[in-house]
């Protein structure tokens, strides 16, 4: 977990994608001036490690993390994955005053994923691949979750193998499988309305994943919607100062 910024300035959680870790917001955060801002490793990932969960396990994580630090009216920032459980944590912990979805469609209908993921969720085949992925193939991974013509330096391209072998295998049935299933049957952009709460919605023109296709779903459903026209899957790496100043916007946006 880190902690940055003034303990009176207003309280920001950022949680990370899938295969990720708190250092995806290594440019983002120190832009959040005036924020209190909360990073964490999600189960499973990063320093905290342990056995994989899903998004109402890592938000009830969230929870208690807030409740030590005595956090409410909490913005949730969630990239990813961690949309879902940004939403999962405003639903259920009453500490959440605002949610920030980044780069994350309300379900898989049209989404794009690098072939032979589904490799990835066989048991023991998909552990035996993560274990003894190659370098290159981590790599690749990196790059794809970043817009065309990117330059993914040393700095990223080292996390990302941190945050591989960091990874517990079995988080990849979990966000390819399960997670499907559970999107299709409740999409965010449902979530979004039935939840209430004062929504943002950043997507990236470029995502190789979503594209910005989902940006009328979100708009109907009340939702803020802004699209950074250059950034690919990783705004907060890729835009931060963009990405920073619609946070920052939005806190103050009634």
């Amino acid at each position: 977990m880190r902690v940055d910024g003034p303990a009176e300035g207003p309280p920001v959680v950022l949680l990370h994608g899938f295969g990720g870790s708190l250092h995806w917001f290594d440019r983002l955060v120190p832009l959040l001036g005036g924020c209190r801002v909360i990073r964490v490793d999600l189960l499973g990932h990063g320093a905290t490690g342990g056995p994989a969960a899903d998004a109402d396990e890592q938000a009830r994580a969230v929870a208690g993390v807030l409740a030590s630090l005595g956090m409410s009216d909490v913005v949730a920032v969630g990239h990813s994955f961690g949309a879902d459980v940004a939403l999962s944590l405003a639903e259920t912990s009453g500490r959440v005053a605002r949610v920030v979805v980044v780069a994350q469609a309300p379900d898989y209908s049209d989404a794009t994923f690098p072939p032979g993921d589904f490799l990835m969720t066989l048991p023991l085949v998909g552990a035996l691949l993560h274990r003894f992925a190659p370098a290159f193939a981590v790599r690749a991974v990196a790059a794809h979750a970043v817009a065309p013509g990117f330059r993914v330096g040393a700095t990223l391209v080292q996390q990302s193998l941190e945050d591989h072998k960091a990874l517990d295998a079995g988080m990849f049935p979990i966000v390819l499988v399960q997670r499907r299933r559970r999107l299709a049957a409740n999409p965010l952009d449902t979530r979004v309305r039935e939840l209430g709460l004062p929504t943002m919605v950043v997507l990236g023109g470029q995502d190789r994943f979503y594209g910005a296709r989902s940006a009328r779903r979100y708009a109907a459903v009340g939702a803020r919607v802004e699209t950074i026209a250059e950034a690919g899957h990783s705004p907060v790496v890729e835009t931060p100062g963009r990405v920073a100043a619609l946070i920052q916007d939005f806190m103050t946006d009634t």
